[in-house]
């Protein structure tokens, strides 16, 4: 991280999806993801023309993201530009039979930076029913290993839904023996597969950040969320005393949220807010990633915590957390609307 980092100039982190072709079957997936590719989907060309602008915006971290990126066969070759443009790329691919280690072992050639994987449940009967295709749960577990074994750092993503928020602990059982540098909770939106039948409740989400707030303490690796940004909001509340007040400059947490330090590209080269808020702010085939980010009136709107409603609005931690704009719009159709799954009932509420 640079010093003086601004969000408002400069994301935290940029998500290309680079197809939406995925040969798995999440219930969850944000994206109805298909065996096959879409042939809107941003050409070769059109890909290292959006590299180069990432590379303008320079953000620390940089995602190919899809459906599953090894379904495009130019992927090593995008890899090892972003690669030369200093972008140090990340990538989230699917554990099927694509996913091997020779591939492993040409992405971490290609200068992947890290690897991400999808771990859902703590036994391949719970994982497996969770992607939808038998064998994913062994596939992710070797490639946990193989990356282990060839230096490749990898970290664990895993969704929460009603279906696995009470096995979190058992989860964490099964990825502390392996050597994971982060723990990614994506706490469920209900867009795409999602239903609102499998989204937790708001005391389901406070037990859920009680938890993992315990469970950081006891492992080696770094536990964050992602849809989730009321769990700053939780680790303020119960920081040591003599810690630093709540607030923007708390250190070691960052205010991201949609628009505001993250930023998502389509496959197609829609910019939106986040990959669970489909709203698009405009193409990078017509517009620049930077001009979009920084400029578009959708970003400059969800940056303004001013524009938030409800409980979000009157809350003192708003400019920490925010809530999640995109589950305020999946369940509401606003996306200034109060987070939904948020149990914290403000001061000056709790006032009246």
């Amino acid at each position: 991280m640079r010093p003086n980092f601004d969000l408002n100039r400069t994301p935290l982190v940029v998500i290309w999806e680079t197809t939406r072709a995925c040969d798995l079957a999440c219930f969850h997936c944000r994206a109805c993801a298909q065996p096959q590719r879409n042939p809107l989907e941003l050409s070769t060309k059109e890909a290292k023309r959006l590299i180069d602008d990432v590379a303008v915006l320079n953000p620390p971290i940089f995602i190919f993201t899809g459906g599953d990126p090894l379904k495009r066969p130019d992927i090593f070759e995008l890899v090892h530009y972003a690669a030369m443009k200093h972008l140090h790329p990340a990538m989230t691919p699917s554990a099927t039979p694509l996913l091997t280690r020779d591939a492993l072992v040409e992405l971490k050639q290609a200068g992947l930076h890290r690897l991400a994987l999808s771990l859902d449940g703590p036994t391949a009967e719970s994982h497996d029913q969770f992607r939808g295709v038998p064998g994913s749960f062994e596939q992710t577990l070797n490639a946990l290993a193989w990356c282990g074994a060839i230096g490749l750092p990898v970290q664990v993503n895993t969704a929460v839904s009603k279906r696995n928020i009470d096995d979190l602990e058992k989860i964490m059982e099964v990825i502390k023996d392996f050597k994971v540098v982060m723990w990614s909770l994506f706490f469920m939106v209900p867009t795409g597969r999602a239903g609102l039948e499998d989204l937790p409740s708001e005391g389901q989400f406070e037990h859920a950040f009680e938890r993992l707030l315990d469970m950081s303490r006891k492992v080696p690796f770094k536990v964050k969320t992602t849809e989730a940004p009321h769990y700053r909001r939780y680790i303020l509340q119960h920081r040591p005393k003599n810690a630093a007040p709540a607030g923007n400059g708390v250190p070691g947490i960052l205010p991201v949220n949609e628009a505001k330090g993250f930023v998502f590209i389509s496959h197609t080269g829609e910019v939106q807010p986040s990959g669970f808020l489909p709203v698009s702010a405009g193409n990078v085939l017509y517009q620049s990633l930077t001009e979009i980010y920084r400029d578009s009136q959708l970003f400059c709107e969800l940056r303004n915590s001013d524009n938030l409603s409800g409980k979000c609005r009157l809350c003192e931690f708003r400019d920490i957390c925010g809530g999640s704009r995109a589950r305020a719009y999946a369940v509401s159709g606003d996306m200034f609307a109060q987070d939904p799954c948020c149990a914290y009932q403000p001061r000056q509420m709790q006032a009246v």
